[in-house]
């Protein structure tokens, strides 16, 4: 067993556990990976199979995705892959896809330590606080382990023998239930702070717990995050929260401080809410969309960030009405701000802005059901989003769970039942409608 105050401070002997005592089979690994691995094999290079899809196969899980670590560099790899492609700035990485497939392939990476040689000043280069800013410089396996994050994706599956190589610890780590950062862990998360939001995203994927040592900083490095650019974090939101893990995730972002981060407004909203609608309300969305991705049902980024995003657009969109502005006028306003402001700290592709923004603003048209106000809403090719939302706000008190029930029988009747079901609507609308508030002489979006 490796020593684990060993890691991180040198080179160590890893221990080879053989194919008989592991439970990895190639009948697991997918016919791509294993055309990549043998072909690299063949060609004379070193080929294993890494990170995620060896851990996930030890734990009896099915890999999402194979990734493959090879002393190849990226122009060998490509030379030997006919349908293959580099990209990426900081580190190149080949990507070969089979149909919808793809094995991302990457060569072993030096490590950062002062005392390496195979490392050129002028290439390590690091912020001042810390971050690793490129990391294009090519190493051997003894070097690659010691960069990876976690000692449970420290873990390599060798196609020349079909062994399992472990520097660092991971297979006891695996067997505990333990996550545990490789290294001094807040020097790695000043490398990179996105390994905090890593950290939360694997504890609540695998049931984990957080070593000591690497759940310490936590609390104290969540403001590095404002360090990473935006397009970076709203990837890192999507794995976090479409990973089938949302709630448990969300409860430990939230637990950690890391969440205000990520939402700051939501984290403000939730913050000074006393009635418990809000919390209920996220954590129902949440449930929600981990419930769809356990069916294999789809799920999109704007239903998501709908959700995340609702309560502080809820709140300005109230503020606005009690200045003078309708329902709808206050709901375009409040959004316009709410997504402004979240762009700041993660971006948000309009394809997921514009239609959050749409199921945010047909809420309020929920509320018309008189003449041809129901029908014209039926027809609205966001609909069906708007109407889920509307539901899950009806299950927590939000909104009337009468306006909810209607809508969900006006939309299996058929064409005479539904108008019957209009002029009786009439009637209750009027006795809901209350009378216009008269607009305040400031503009509503000053």
């Amino acid at each position: 067993m490796t020593n684990q105050g060993d890691i991180g401070t040198g080179r160590v002997q890893p221990v080879i556990i053989p194919r008989p005592e592991h439970a990895i089979s190639r009948g697991s690994i997918s016919p791509g990976a294993l055309k990549v691995l043998y072909r690299l094999k063949d060609a004379g290079f070193q080929s294993y199979l890494v990170g995620g899809g060896v851990r996930d196969l030890l734990l009896g899980r099915e890999p999402k995705d194979f990734d493959v670590g090879t002393n190849a560099t990226p122009d060998e790899i490509k030379a030997l892959f006919r349908n293959c492609r580099l990209i990426g700035r900081r580190f190149r990485l080949a990507h070969v896809r089979f149909g919808q497939d793809i094995i991302e392939v990457a060569t072993f990476r030096a490590r950062h330590d002062s005392d390496t040689d195979a490392i050129d000043d002028e290439l390590r280069a690091h912020a001042e606080n810390g971050r690793i800013l490129r990391d294009n410089v090519y190493g051997t396996l003894d070097d690659d382990v010691w960069r990876r994050d976690f000692t449970v994706n420290a873990l390599y599956y060798d196609i020349k023998d079909f062994s399992v190589v472990d520097y660092v610890g991971g297979l006891d780590d695996l067997k505990g239930g333990m996550l545990r950062l490789i290294g001094d862990p807040e020097q790695r998360y000043r490398e990179d702070p996105v390994r905090m939001l890593r950290a939360v995203r694997f504890a609540a994927k695998l049931g984990f717990r957080i070593h000591a040592d690497s759940e310490a900083c936590l609390h104290e490095l969540g403001h590095l995050l404002r360090d990473i650019p935006p397009a970076r974090l709203f990837e890192e939101i999507l794995k976090l929260f479409l990973g089938g893990n949302a709630v448990g995730t969300f409860e430990l972002l939230r637990h950690y401080d890391l969440f205000q981060y990520l939402f700051p407004l939501t984290e403000e909203a939730l913050g000074h809410e006393e009635q418990g609608f809000p919390i209920t309300f996220v954590l129902r969305a949440l449930e929600n969309t981990d419930g769809r991705l356990a069916e294999d049902k789809p799920v999109t980024p704007a239903f998501l960030f709908a959700a995340l995003l609702w309560e502080p657009m809820r709140l300005q969109a109230q503020q606005l009405r009690e200045q003078g502005a309708t329902p709808i006028e206050a709901a375009q306003i409040a959004g316009n701000r709410v997504t402004a402001e979240q762009v700041q700290v993660s971006s948000l592709p309009k394809r997921f802005s514009l239609p959050m923004r749409e199921i945010w603003n047909l809420q309020a048209r929920f509320e018309r059901r008189r003449g041809k106000a129901p029908y014209r809403l039926l027809e609205h090719p966001r609909f069906r989003a708007a109407y889920d939302f509307l539901l899950l706000r009806a299950e927590v008190g939000e909104e009337d769970a009468e306006l909810a029930q209607w809508w969900t029988d006006f939309q299996t009747l058929n064409a005479d039942e539904r108008a019957s079901m209009v002029p009786a609507a009439q009637k209750k609308s009027g006795r809901r409608r209350r009378p216009r508030r008269r607009r305040s002489a400031a503009p509503v979006d000053g």
